[in-house]
């Protein structure tokens, strides 16, 4: 009788062990902008400061600059961090390579590097370009053969924002209920050509292009086409590529033309489902991340959680780029966004996390 009792016991203590052991944990990430002249010893504390709080990788911003993303990364690995992301921003570049020629055209015809929408830094080029194309695809490659680097990270892998966030729409006084042509892109003579070539629409001739479905789905094409040959790039080299992406991609294909269902080549995604920007609650979060989970299929989903800095001065705060998840916010965010199917969070940024931020998070994370 007592064998038979110490076998149950055992059998159950097993049969807990396998089911703990199966279930994944949750993996926690950090989106950084790094000044790659501080010396590595530096660089490796500050990310050991990450470390202590449960943090496996990082997406780290540094240019484009191989040496650079090369002595990052190391004191990264220093730090313990198992996944490092060179995060390098795509369709916003300024280099001495890539003339006006490269640069998107508005419906207006204007372009981008000249006028651009919004803000003075974007300054989107053309993804149907050739030399745009040759450019990214070197560019990355190279990034790719750096040793401590395991991911290359896409950013603005897109088009303007035809439609701008609504929380955003007050910042630059704009009511956007439609596409309006200031921030409508591509129609350079290669795009409205190629378009034409494989539809035999012309898209010029239309007085409101936003009805027109095919159009759309040439520029959700176009910039799927730029990331499947990026990522060849970096496969090629044994390397992996993630993407920052908008929350969707119902959210991402209306107002930057993105489509992630297609982005069959990319191995993991980084929505980016700060809520407040679409004047959304927490729950908001969980449903946009069933979404992308669902879209993107058996690729992995870290949820982007937008952060507030100043959590007491909130509501004070106009700019939106001041709001984000509070304190109290931050579990039920990580809960929600698991709940939906995300493998892990990914915080923007570390450095907004206030005391009492980290003190919810690592509760969760004990949990």
């Amino acid at each position: 009788m007592m064998k038979k009792f110490l076998a149950l016991i055992f059998a159950s203590v097993l049969f807990a062990s396998c089911e703990s052991s199966d279930k994944p944990a949750m993996k926690l990430y950090g989106w950084f902008g790094m000044n790659a002249s501080q010396s590595e010893e530096q660089i490796c504390d500050y990310f050991t400061k990450y470390r202590s709080h449960g943090m496996e990788g990082v997406l780290v911003s540094v240019g484009t600059d191989t040496a650079a993303i090369a002595k990052v990364a190391h004191a990264a690995k220093t730090a313990g961090m198992s996944e490092y992301h060179a995060w390098i921003p795509t369709m916003i570049q300024r280099n001495e390579q890539l003339d006006s020629s490269c640069y998107a055209i508005n419906r207006k015809g204007f372009s981008a590097i000249d006028k651009p929408a919004y803000a003075p830094y974007y300054t989107f080029l053309c993804p149907s370009n050739p030399t745009v194309i040759d450019y990214m695809v070197s560019l990355y490659g190279s990034v790719a053969e750096i040793k401590d680097v395991d991911y290359v990270h896409l950013d603005y892998i897109r088009f303007p924002d035809v439609i701008l966030a609504r929380a955003l729409w007050d910042k630059y006084g704009l009511v956007m209920n439609e596409e309006y042509d200031e921030a409508d892109y591509c129609y350079c003579k290669r795009c409205v050509e190629g378009f034409k070539k494989a539809s035999g629409i012309d898209i010029l001739s239309y007085d409101d292009p936003s009805t027109c479905e095919e159009w759309k789905e040439y520029r959700y094409d176009q910039i799927t086409s730029l990331v499947d040959k990026i990522s060849d790039a970096v496969h090629a080299k044994g390397k992996k590529l993630s993407a920052a992406v908008f929350p969707g991609p119902t959210i991402g294909k209306k107002l930057v033309r993105q489509d992630i269902a297609d982005w069959k080549k990319v191995d993991a995604f980084f929505p980016m489902n700060y809520n407040d920007f679409y004047l959304g609650d927490v729950a908001w979060i969980g449903e946009q991340v069933r979404e992308e989970v669902e879209a993107v299929g058996d690729k992995p989903v870290y949820s982007g959680l937008f952060i507030c800095p100043q959590p007491e001065r909130k509501a004070e705060i106009k700019d939106p780029e001041g709001h984000g998840l509070l304190p109290e916010e931050i579990c039920e965010a990580v809960k929600v966004s698991l709940d939906g199917g995300a493998k892990g969070v990914c915080l923007f940024t570390p450095d907004r996390m206030t005391p009492e931020h980290w003190a919810a998070l690592d509760s969760c994370m004990n949990k």
